[in-house]
């Protein structure tokens, strides 16, 4: 039986959530795949906070050089978070020939190419499956099962933070603000939820998901992005009457040479897998040119879930450590990179809200506006009788600039109280 020792760098969540795994697990893992895996050393702050270890055991370390030093240690975990220090272990560890396993998707986002040529310079391994959507294998079933695929589409659900808040908000006709009020109670939003609201969080696992996905190195810089804090219940209810749900989806497409990346607010069809993902679940949809349409499903976060997707990636680099074929997960592909596309020429659906002052021809001054600017209308809905009064617009695909133009000359009318939302509409 081959035996790994492993060195852990940070023991929150997620670490002790790998450390209850093997505690819980090691004699599963060991009949199935021949492998023992120990933890030799926990790198920590203060290891006096630890919950499951005594201060004293001798396994926590504050310092990153006894561990960097072990020549034992085959395999470095970071569990971290943020840029650095773990930007410097990593690269350290790398350099001094020793595998890594990280579930960073914010370092891999920005610095996943430098790391990964790194890697491949130095003979080892990089993987990282628990960066994007916790316990779902999606980046093994990329890079491995569906290597005979020209990958066309790669769009999902990949913060569950956002989902919950989406979730409650139309499940129970509550404002962003009490949903997100809720979630931080229950410990899915963090008491600063920037990250995951205005989401950054679904663009970082998104840069990871379309380089691996497209084989192209992507700019975590160039993916768009727009957070859930301007969805209100209106806009959930006037989505439900039309058909559609509202999810903050991550979306790539390949354009045969250019790459579409944008992360939003999203109505999709009630009646499409991805609308029926609930609370703080995630799901990755797939279409490939031979497999057609796959969508992975399960939960993207927690202590659990995401110590499966570490240790799955522990057990295989161990398989494959003295193997020279072993998978490959790169992160630079400048060789064969492909453009981004503008935001301006991505063409969708979109769903306008507009108050205006209810006055006679209003309506027609606006839809005039649309057409002026090559915006073809496929419904309008005037809600209420009030002043103002709600127009909702749904408009055929269209390019964005088209709908932006528009929408400033709009803005420029009179008649205009607000511009109350837009949210594009995508027919998958």
């Amino acid at each position: 039986m081959k035996t790994v020792h492993i060195g852990l760098l940070g023991f929150g969540v997620v670490g002790q959530g790998v450390w209850q795994l093997l505690q819980t697990n090691q004699e599963e893992i060991s009949h199935q795949t021949d492998i023992k895996v120990t933890v030799k050393k926990i790198l920590m702050r203060d290891p006096e906070k630890s919950r499951v270890l005594p201060a004293e055991d001798p396994r926590l370390t504050t310092s990153w050089q006894t561990i960097l030093q072990d020549a034992e240690i085959d395999v470095i975990v970071e569990l971290m978070g943020g840029i650095e220090p773990a930007r410097q272990y990593i690269t350290e560890a790398l350099s001094a020939g020793k595998h890594v396993v990280t579930a960073n998707k914010a370092l891999l986002a920005q610095h996943g190419s430098e790391l990964s040529r790194l890697a491949a310079h130095r003979g080892v391994q990089l993987r990282y499956e628990a960066s994007v959507a916790g316990g779902i294998p999606v980046l093994q079933a990329i890079r491995e099962s569906l290597c005979a695929n020209r990958l066309t589409s790669i769009m999902g659900i990949v913060n569950g933070t956002t989902n919950y808040i989406l979730s409650k908000m139309t499940r129970e006709k509550t404002t962003y603000e009490e949903a997100l009020a809720e979630a931080q109670v229950k410990g899915y939003a963090e008491a600063d939820p920037t990250a995951d609201v205005e989401g950054f969080d679904a663009a970082h696992k998104l840069t990871i998901l379309a380089s691996l996905g497209f084989q192209t190195t992507v700019d975590f810089s160039q993916v768009y992005r727009e957070g859930i804090d301007r969805i209100t219940p209106l806009d959930i209810e006037y989505a439900s009457e039309l058909g559609y749900v509202i999810k903050l989806l991550a979306i790539a497409r390949d354009l045969e040479g250019k790459i579409e990346l944008r992360v939003h607010p999203t109505m999709i069809a009630a009646g499409h897998p991805l609308a029926s993902v609930q609370d703080a679940y995630n799901a990755v949809y797939i279409q490939g040119n031979a497999v057609g349409d796959l969508m992975f499903y399960g939960r993207g976060a927690g202590d659990l879930p995401t110590a499966s997707a570490v240790m799955g990636d522990v057990l295989n680099v161990a398989h494959h450590r003295t193997n020279d074929h072993a998978p490959s997960y790169p992160l630079d592909y400048k060789p064969n990179g492909k453009k981004v596309q503008s935001m301006d020429e991505t063409t969708t659906a979109y769903y306008i809200r507009l108050l205006v002052k209810d006055i006679p021809g209003v309506l027609g001054r606006i839809a005039t506006a649309f057409g002026n600017c090559g915006v073809s209308l496929s419904s309008v809905i005037q809600k209420g009788d009030a002043d103002p009064v709600s127009l909702v617009f749904v408009t055929h695909r269209t390019r964005e600039i088209a709908v932006q133009q528009a929408i400033r000359d709009i803005r420029l009318m009179d008649e205009l109280v607000e511009v109350a939302g837009i949210i594009r509409v995508e027919d998958i």
